[in-house]
């Protein structure tokens, strides 16, 4: 199978099926003497883990991670970083079934047509504990991040038809809000609509929103490897991902260019008594021309519904019948809440690579460098 490798000079290797012995990645690029250990990929483990609230799948998993190589007494080495997570409860039976029939919203048909095999199990590759695998490297890159004091919030924007109003946004309630939103009131009446719909049997999607301070300018190659062209292809990885849209997103389409150019100003620092470079608004979401302008990146992802619900659908057998399904196992309501830390990993690899690839870009840098 090509296509499990993320990344240029910081890049990621995941592997490992849903109901298989576990799930791992390989990450290659580090540099030494990062702090790395347990303990802190499993904070971010944690967040993504299933059965946390009563909003995501009873599949009791603990998503134990296990450094097998690249650390040190605590720290990088430099080599490849190789970890995995074992897979413990399991329960196959529940999609013997399925070997049959292709579900709707899944990558069955898409599998066969493919491989002419696939694992039936959860999905296999295509099921959502592969970003088990994301998230682990995402702690590094996180971790190589805070180094530069470059700082990521990721939360849920909006659940189904209910959003967060940014006049209510708490960071400290992220993390208290049972759906990872940084509004209370906004999280109450989405808790609502989703207990309509775990009645129904039924499922919601939602958007994310990620938000990145501290980057310097010109990150990000003005070609082919454009920063925001990075970010789409990274998220739009991650299977339940249906639409990104950075800054403004699709209503630029709706403005004029007067209304969605930035502005430039240079602001009076009173403390240095210099001026800094400021833009008056920000449409382009931190991004000009491909590469990070020194403000706020603003990206987010729109989420599908959780594609396996308990209510009837029609669909296919191997047999050519016409048929109707419904499927069974243990799945979320929403996926939303889950796919934060792993919209934020995907996010936090990404600007890692490329600030590793900017380092190259000027020539008295790389002098300065070299001939301390």
């Amino acid at each position: 199978m090509a296509g499990s490798v993320y990344g240029n000079l910081f890049k990621i290797s995941t592997w490992g099926e849903s109901h298989g012995k576990g799930i791992g990645v390989v990450i290659d690029g580090c540099p030494a003497g990062l702090t790395l250990n347990e303990e802190l990929l499993q904070r971010y483990l944690n967040r993504r883990r299933p059965g946390a609230t009563k909003y995501s799948t009873p599949r009791t998993e603990l998503d134990k991670a296990t450094i097998l190589s690249g650390v040190f007494d605590g720290l990088t080495t430099g080599t490849p970083i190789s970890i995995v997570v074992f897979n413990e409860n399991q329960r196959s039976h529940d999609y013997s079934e399925i070997a049959n029939y292709y579900r709707p919203g899944h990558a069955d048909y898409t599998y066969d047509g493919k491989y002419g095999i696939r694992d039936y199990r959860g999905g296999g590759r295509s099921s959502g504990r592969e970003t088990i695998a994301r998230v682990a490297a995402g702690a590094i890159a996180k971790e190589i991040l805070n180094q530069l004091g470059i700082d990521i919030v990721t939360y849920t924007k909006s659940i189904g038809p209910i959003e967060i109003n940014n006049d209510n946004f708490n960071k400290n309630y992220i993390e208290i809000s049972p759906l990872s939103m940084p509004d209370k009131l906004a999280s109450e009446k989405a808790e609502v609509y989703l207990q309509k719909q775990m009645e129904d049997n039924n499922s919601a999607g939602g958007i994310i929103e990620c938000l990145v301070n501290g980057m310097p300018v010109g990150i990000g190659e003005p070609v082919f490897d454009k920063l925001d062209a990075s970010l789409a292809k990274a998220l739009m990885s991650v299977g339940a991902v249906k639409g990104v849209e950075i800054g403004a997103g699709f209503d630029v389409a709706k403005s004029t260019g007067l209304e969605n150019n930035d502005h430039f100003s240079y602001l009076l620092d009173k403390d240095t008594d210099s001026k800094k470079l400021i833009k008056l608004s920000n449409n382009a979401g931190g991004i000009l021309g491909g590469m990070s302008d020194g403000s706020e990146i603003v990206i987010r992802s729109a989420i599908k519904p959780t594609s396996s619900i308990a209510i009837k659908q029609k669909t296919v057998n191997k047999d050519m019948d016409n048929i109707e399904v419904t499927v069974l196992g243990r799945h979320d309501p929403v996926i939303v809440p889950r796919a934060v830390v792993v919209i934020e990993s995907m996010v936090a690899i990404t600007l890692v690579d490329h600030i590793f690839m900017n380092m190259t870009s000027r020539i008295d840098k790389i002098v300065n460098f070299y001939k301390k």
